[in-house]
């Protein structure tokens, strides 16, 4: 399981965790778009990933033949993420049930949601407000092209984009969609505190 740095030492950078689930045992390269702001990544990032995907959804690094479960990332932002006239106002005190309502909303299984709550709940429940906005695909595609050498059949990109406020603000409710999850599955998830 994810569990969170006793130090957020990068907390400026997007924290990213790919998750994939082939219908099939699958040998497939993943590729991300700018190697050059890539600042951490876990197995270590060359020019891609080289994996073999299996239908229990663990994966094996070929380079090092590894047992994972997932791929890990940080990198810098290359897009300009800042406070929009939507997303959500919400307390510290309120965010676990909050991500635990919106995670499904966007596609998450409960056992994705639980490792991202896990790691983002002490940075959000800290602050006496958060403005939360999730990261439409058009943005987290600018932020950080991602590619698959066999291509997934449904990609559940999420980016929850926050700042913590001393007092709430307005702004209209952000309009979340629901992703169906069919064929050969591949998951994205992460966030960047601006």
């Amino acid at each position: 399981m994810f569990t969170p740095n006793a130090i957020f030492a990068c907390s400026k950078s997007n924290i990213v965790i790919i998750y994939l689930y082939p219908t099939e045992d699958t040998k497939l390269t993943v590729n991300l778009g700018y190697e050059d702001k890539i600042t951490c990544s876990y197995p270590q990032y060359t020019t891609c990933w080289n994996v073999l995907a299996k239908t229990s959804s663990d994966l094996i690094d070929l380079n090092t033949n590894r047992s994972l479960y997932a791929l890990y990332y940080e990198s810098e932002s290359v897009y300009d993420f800042k406070i929009q006239k939507d997303g959500f106002i919400v307390r510290g005190s309120d965010v676990s049930e909050f991500l635990e309502e919106k995670l499904a909303i966007l596609g998450l299984t409960e056992r994705e949601a639980e490792e991202f709550i896990v790691y983002w709940l002490p940075q959000l429940q800290k602050n006496e407000y958060n403005y939360i906005r999730f990261a439409t695909i058009e943005e987290i595609n600018k932020n950080m092209p991602l590619e698959f050498s066999v291509e997934p059949d449904t990609l559940v990109r999420i980016l929850m984009t926050y700042k913590g406020l001393d007092k709430p603000i307005d702004v209209e409710e952000q309009q979340l969609e629901t992703p169906e999850r069919k064929g050969f599955v591949a998951v994205e998830w992460g966030g960047v505190l601006y």
